[in-house]
């Protein structure tokens, strides 16, 4: 019995996604980003955002669904961290 690669894909897709769901619902909830890195959340963000854009290239369903969510998720934590960082700077 053989596994069709895009099975894969898709489990290793909703791994992915899944595994930065607590981050991203503990940031959301508590908008602390104080032990967050900026630089380490700004290279992720761009990551994720050329992996999104890879899987549209080549029309693949699993990466581009979920680099999406994983895209919006962490640009919204980036956003919070890049806000407070301004803000604590003044």
């Amino acid at each position: 019995m053989a596994i069709e690669p895009e099975i894969i894909g898709y489990l290793a897709a909703f791994c992915t996604t899944i595994s930065f769901l607590p981050q991203a619902y503990l940031t959301l909830k508590t908008r602390d980003t104080e032990s967050l890195s900026l630089g380490m959340y700004s290279t992720f963000t761009v990551g994720v955002l050329l992996w999104l854009l890879y899987g549209l290239f080549i029309a693949d369903k699993a990466i581009v669904f979920s680099n999406a969510i994983t895209f919006v998720l962490s640009v919204t934590i980036l956003a919070f961290k890049i806000h407070h960082t301004l803000t604590r700077a003044q």
